[in-house]
């Protein structure tokens, strides 16, 4: 397996409850965020959210798909949102939010393994190409979280 460490850093213009919204309700994903293929609901977890358990199947700029499990570990609304994944990918994502003025500040922290053959196996080479590719995608998640957030 390789590890790694992604920060992704968003200003949304938006009111931080509307912005956790969103976050928060990932199976609505698919209908803003352009590479959320399918989100499926596992277990709906507790009164916050914790122990949920969703299937994310994310289609990228390269030509493959990944498909994962992410359970909420930890919540506090409206300022972080924590998650475990299993599956192709293993590891945490962590959701920052921020309010400031008219804009929501987000830090997004993504550590995680693969655990695809095919992945570990070129990752000597191609770990340049998985980095930009995971900057594409949340490039597309900023973009489509603004638009939706506009409306």
């Amino acid at each position: 397996m390789n590890d790694y460490f992604f920060t992704s850093r968003w200003e949304i213009k938006a009111p931080i409850e509307k912005v956790w919204e969103a976050i928060y309700h990932s199976e609505r994903w698919p209908d803003w965020w352009k590479g959320v293929e399918s989100v499926a609901q596992l277990k709906p977890g507790n009164e916050k959210g914790i122990g949920a358990r969703r299937r994310f199947t994310w289609k990228s700029q390269l030509p493959y798909r990944l498909t994962f499990e992410m359970e909420t570990t930890r919540v506090e609304k409206p300022l972080l949102l924590e998650a475990r994944a299993s599956g192709e990918l293993e590891g945490k994502g962590t959701w920052h939010l921020q309010p400031q003025g008219p804009f929501t500040l987000i830090c997004y922290d993504w550590n995680v393994r693969t655990a695809k053959p095919w992945m570990n196996f070129l990752a000597p080479i191609a770990r340049p190409l998985f980095r930009w590719n995971h900057d594409v995608i949340m490039r597309w998640g900023e973009v489509g979280l603004q638009q939706i957030l506009e409306r």
